[in-house]
């Protein structure tokens, strides 16, 4: 029989697999972490039908002469490219940018996916669209171990927060080292409300007031008193502070009451550490205030209310306003991606080619960061897939005809007889 006619054949079932491979990414569109896939073709054994002869005897070598067998699939490799982002606003919705994939649980194997459009379940488990359980570490009291084994994500729905008692308070801001505009005024006060908390939580407002002389000299340091909610000076609850240089002075051996602070910036006065290392005293407004102040009242998890950071931390929020982080996902990356074996639902196995996966925090080691309210999209190129659909069509016929062209020669063969 003709070879042409087998060539012919194999190459109708290369392109008719190269039509699969285009027509999968076409479907595939619009898939959430989609990699478009692309078919390289090779040429089979050929027939040897003259040997190599090397030059002797005044005469020239010959080369090998050969007739090819046809065509096969070589290879379907995928394109790992980064996909565009589709913003969604979802928190639970979550794109990597960069290289890396999420980790799910499959009974006892993980799996791999680039498709975050995760969520929350009714046992406040992070799973996949398809129910597969997200893996990371959940935190303990705020704190994220990344180093431990990752397993899933849970979201403690109802636990608490205990309450804490206000111990440091940030003071920011000018005291102005003008006079102040009545002539007969002997001093200068600056009154700075304080929210703040008791270790049961309870809230109440005690108020620092910051005086210093002006008249007949105007001094430098600045008496610091503290006031209960009713106004009454707290006993002990004084101090000084001292501004001549125009800024805080700062000591690693401080004195009590020579208006210096600390090496960390900071004052005790009564039960508080006040920081007021960037308190300054220049000409202009009064404007010193509270930046920041610690202590808590209790408060419970009692929403589903999140947010992603780039690093994968999934940060909740408390029914006393408090934010604490309640987990994070993890990342994985490989040695070689194009190893991975597709197994259904946006999802990678590893295999022997692939590589182990070196698991880590998103954003380091390599790994891509977590763009929160977005996902990946399909990095499928249409233009490309159409202009593959028309090669693989055409090269479809191209083979068709080396058949009918070969039965055409078998025809006249078999009419010699005639």
């Amino acid at each position: 029989m003709l070879r042409s006619l087998y060539s012919g054949i194999s190459g109708l079932h290369a392109h008719q697999q190269m039509m699969d491979v285009t027509g999968n990414n076409i479907a595939n569109v619009n898939t959430v972490g989609y990699k478009a896939s692309q078919v390289q073709f090779q040429d089979t054994l050929s027939q040897m039908t003259g040997a190599a002869g090397s030059p002797q005897g005044g005469m020239g070598g010959t080369n090998p002469a050969q007739v090819g067998l046809g065509v096969r699939v070589s290879g379907v490799s995928a394109n790992f490219s980064q996909g565009s982002a589709q913003t969604t606003g979802k928190s639970g919705d979550m794109m990597i940018q960069g290289d890396g994939f999420f980790i799910t649980r499959s009974g006892n194997e993980q799996l791999y996916t680039r498709a975050g459009s995760f969520s929350f379940d009714a046992n406040g488990m992070l799973v996949t669209s398809t129910g597969e359980p997200v893996q990371g570490w959940t935190a303990v009291d705020g704190v994220v171990n990344a180093g431990g084994q990752p397993g899933d994500i849970k979201m403690p729905i109802g636990a608490t927060i205990p309450p804490a008692a206000t111990k440091n308070i940030t003071v920011k801001g000018n005291l102005t080292s003008d006079l102040p505009e009545d002539p007969l005024a002997t001093t200068h006060t600056v009154t700075i409300p304080i929210k703040v908390f008791d270790d049961k939580g309870a809230a109440s407002t005690v108020t620092a007031e910051f005086s210093r002389t002006v008249r007949p000299a105007a001094a430098t340091t600045w008496d610091i008193k503290l006031k209960d909610p009713t106004g009454a000076y707290i006993p002990g609850a004084t101090g000084k502070l001292d501004l001549s240089s125009g800024k805080t002075i700062i000591t690693n051996t401080p004195v009590p009451g020579d208006g210096k602070l600390n090496a960390d910036g900071k004052m005790t006065i009564g039960n508080y550490d006040l920081q007021m290392a960037d308190l300054t005293m220049y000409s202009g407004q009064d404007d010193a205030r509270v930046f920041n102040v610690d202590g808590q009242t209790a408060g419970a998890l009692t929403s589903l209310a999140y947010t992603v950071s780039d690093t994968g931390e999934i940060v909740g929020v408390y029914s006393n306003g408090l934010k604490q982080t309640l987990g994070q996902v993890a990342m994985a990356t490989f040695k070689n991606v194009n190893g991975l074996e597709k197994v259904g639902n946006s999802l990678y196995r590893s295999t022997v080619n692939s590589g182990y996966a070196q698991v880590g925090q998103p954003g380091q080691a390599g790994m891509g960061q977590v763009i929160s309210g977005a996902l990946e999209m399909s990095n499928v190129d249409l233009a490309q897939e159409f202009t593959n659909l028309v090669v693989a069509q055409r090269g479809f016929q191209a083979n068709s005809k080396i058949i009918t062209t070969s039965d055409e020669l078998l025809q006249e063969l078999v009419s010699m007889k005639r």
